[in-house]
């Protein structure tokens, strides 16, 4: 069939039965007709409209392949999503049989996610400020307890070692406790827990640093409640004023369900508190020195699959388009980093109840809950800003950094990505403290982008990754 046959049947396919057709769909194949497209194929999975359904996703089987541009590959990311939702679905199951779109998520060497994550500065500019705000709460502090709710696998812990190991008053003794998320969430690491533990203990030896590390298998389905109960025991016995507690919270939080069916392990308050609330008040009790949190600023918790669609279609472009910039087509690098985006698309879309874990909800939310648990914003110091934007500096540009009151915003050509927000506790003691971020999402203003915020050439996959200090690579090869 050649080109212009194709053609006159998409035409000639529309208007269908059910499908309200208008002037604002616009031309088959730009970025709003795919996610207009999207939406009414939505809507015919979910009333069960078997033909409609599979009209829609033959045309966008056409018009969105998976190797086209970034809104191409977004679209095709949701067309996934939408088929394995409809193979669950009554008569919709039988509609799939012709389209495979499966793709599989990569399990990352130590060496390859390190690479990876710091390929842009969606995780990094986290791991930079966070670790400049908790270098400054633990001076002086001779034991520094460093617990990590983490996406990435203590790929933030290596240079925060490595700059602790220059304290002028000599390196501290450092006990990392680790939240072993038992569910399978991307980016995968090939290996376990406590061989991780075994390599950064061996690389923190080589920083004349003494590590305790251990790992607690924890589900974020009950609100991590192994660590938090196990850390409520701990605080007990911790010394008053030598050892500092440092929660850091890396995108995992919003894995945390807000559904309250679950019982209540770790408070005696009435369940119309959500596991989110109950999490961030069980760990302001503890009284630690300093908690990070870090989240993407965006709405997925909706009931509503449309909702749903139309929010993470305009929110996960964003990684998309970032990738035609240093990944090149076709390469490895970038089928591992759209199958994650996809996995993410995949939970969105295609599962309910406690099978949907991405849950992303607003910054505004997050800072009520902040709120809620006696935290109270504080700005940030001008050398931690400098410190962002000499990462910043590292990569492509069309990145870039701006102060929205006391917040740090990363923005992608002006739409607003990974940011922070430090809080410390709402009480008269200065001593705790707590850093919460403000994310992704929120398109700025015309007048708001940046005139330099220009795409670059393609940057080459990074051999050597700048996240893991001089030194870790090696040490990481010798422990294997």
């Amino acid at each position: 069939m050649n080109k212009n046959s194709t053609n006159n049947q998409i035409q000639r396919a529309r208007p269908w039965p059910g499908f309200h057709t208008s002037k604002n769909l616009g031309t088959i194949g730009d970025t709003n007709c795919m996610e207009q497209l999207l939406v009414h194929c939505a809507n015919a999975i979910e009333s069960n409209d078997a033909t409609l359904a599979q009209q829609i996703l033959w045309v966008l089987n056409n018009i969105a392949p998976p190797d086209g541009d970034s809104n191409q590959r977004l679209t095709c990311g949701f067309l996934r999503a939408l088929i394995v939702r409809a193979a669950k679905i009554g008569t919709c199951k039988l509609l799939t049989t012709n389209l495979n779109h499966s793709m599989e998520t990569h399990k990352f060497s130590i060496i390859e996610l390190a690479s990876f994550v710091d390929l842009t500065p969606w995780h990094r500019f986290g791991f930079t400020a966070a670790n400049g705000a908790i270098l400054e709460a633990v001076e002086g502090y001779s034991i520094i307890h460093i617990v990590d709710f983490s996406l990435t696998h203590c790929m933030q812990i290596p240079t925060l070692v490595d700059a602790i190991s220059t304290r002028l008053e000599g390196p501290p003794f450092v006990k990392l406790t680790v939240a072993g998320a038992t569910e399978d969430l991307p980016p995968m690491l090939d290996l376990s827990y406590e061989e991780l533990g075994t390599k950064l203990v061996n690389f923190a030896r080589s920083r004349n640093v003494m590590m305790e590390f251990r790992v607690i298998p924890s589900s974020s389905s009950d609100g991590f409640s192994n660590v938090i109960e196990q850390l409520r025991v701990q605080n007990l016995i911790r010394p008053e004023n030598g050892e500092a507690l440092v929660i850091n919270c890396h995108m995992m939080l919003h894995y945390i369900p807000e559904e309250t069916t679950l019982s209540n392990r770790f408070t005696s308050e009435c369940t119309s508190n959500s596991f989110r609330t109950m999490f961030l008040k069980a760990i302001r009790n503890l009284d630690p020195t300093i908690v990070v949190l870090v989240d993407e600023d965006a709405d997925f918790t909706s009931n509503n699959l449309v909702c749903r669609l139309r929010s993470a279609f305009n929110y996960l472009w964003i990684p998309y388009d970032t990738a035609d910039t240093f990944l090149p087509r076709g390469s490895k690098q970038r089928q591992w980093y759209e199958a994650d985006i996809c996995w993410k698309i995949e939970n969105v879309i295609a599962h309910e109840g406690l099978q949907r874990l991405e849950r992303l909800e607003p910054k505004s939310q997050w800072v009520q809950r902040m709120r809620n648990a006696n935290f109270r914003s504080r700005g940030f110091s001008e050398e931690g800003v400098t410190e962002v934007k000499n990462m910043l500096d590292e990569h492509a540009a069309g990145w870039g950094l701006k102060k929205d009151e006391e917040d740090l915003v990363l923005t992608w050509k002006g739409h607003n990505l990974p940011g922070l927000r430090q809080t410390i506790p709402g009480d008269s003691n200065p001593g705790p403290s707590s850093l919460l971020p403000v994310n992704l999402g929120m398109c700025l203003n015309d007048q708001d982008l940046r005139t330099e915020q220009l795409i670059s050439p393609t940057r080459s996959y990074p051999k050597k990754s700048k996240l893991l200090p001089p030194g870790f690579e090696p040490t990481l090869q010798a422990s294997s």
